[in-house]
């Protein structure tokens, strides 16, 4: 009888050790161990199985976290106070890392996320804090790559939100946008004039070249002006036109004035 006990107590008690060793890492985890203290290897993922009392094991997800990154206070390098949020994309590359070389690689990679957002956006202006997002999201992407590296952390992107802007500053943005704008059309109307003069002074040498050029062109006018129901029409003739026939006149009335005695 004392021997069914012990021999039901004794496989009791491999039952809970069995259990105790016994790990079943899913496809997107990864198991770090340790023996007696000292990193063993990275298992995973299936069924893992240990020593009791002298292994254990820390879990590791690789699957991709989304972080939001809080509020920040920025001031632009045109010292302009602006609230910036943005979202973080990462993964653990190196479980190994991960677990050894940061306490919590969660808040480390938070923290670090917030001073490097602050830092970057503060060495631009707030044009380019609004109009080059693609290349400030990469900028701070890059930066936390490389300083997470060492914690076996790969960040894959980095987002910004929303840029909450002072309603002060909103409407002085807002003047200087119409000021822009009026700029641009005054400069748009200068090149049209100068465009439109340069073409008369090029027409102006062309029709000083070819007098008959003038005169067909004076011809032309005479048709549009005969096309509208005008009553009276009153147009000048040109030099052109009337030199010849004074010079002709001139000619002969010119032997007619030599005969008078």
């Amino acid at each position: 009888m004392i021997g069914s006990l012990v021999l039901a107590l004794l496989l009791v008690l491999l039952l809970l050790a069995l259990a105790a060793s016994l790990r079943v890492l899913r496809e997107y985890e990864r198991g770090v161990v340790f023996m007696l203290g000292r990193f063993l290897a990275v298992k995973g993922p299936g069924l893992v199985l240990l020593v009791p009392a002298f292994q254990q094991m820390v879990r590791v997800s690789l699957r991709l976290v989304v972080m939001d990154i809080p509020k920040q206070d920025v001031i632009t390098r045109d010292n302009v106070s602006v609230k910036v949020n943005a979202v973080l994309y990462f993964k653990v590359a190196d479980p190994q890392h991960a677990v050894i070389r940061v306490e919590n690689y969660l808040m480390a990679t938070s923290q670090l996320a917030q001073t490097t957002l602050r830092a970057v956006l503060g060495k631009h202006d707030l044009d380019a804090l609004l109009s080059e997002r693609d290349r400030l999201n990469l900028d701070v992407q890059k930066i936390l790559d490389t300083q997470t590296d060492a914690w076996g952390i790969k960040v894959t992107n980095v987002e910004i939100k929303d840029v909450d802007i002072d309603l002060t500053m909103v409407r002085a943005i807002a003047r200087q946008a119409e000021a822009e704008r009026e700029r641009r059309a005054k400069v748009i109307h200068a090149e049209g004039e100068l465009q439109a003069a340069t073409k008369l002074s090029e027409a102006a040498e062309i029709l000083a070249r070819h007098p008959q050029a003038l005169q067909l062109r004076y011809l032309e006018t005479l048709t549009v002006i005969a096309a509208d129901k005008n009553s009276t029409i009153v147009f000048p003739l040109p030099l052109d036109i009337v030199g010849p026939l004074l010079e002709a006149a001139k000619a002969r009335l010119a032997p007619s004035a030599q005969v008078r005695p």
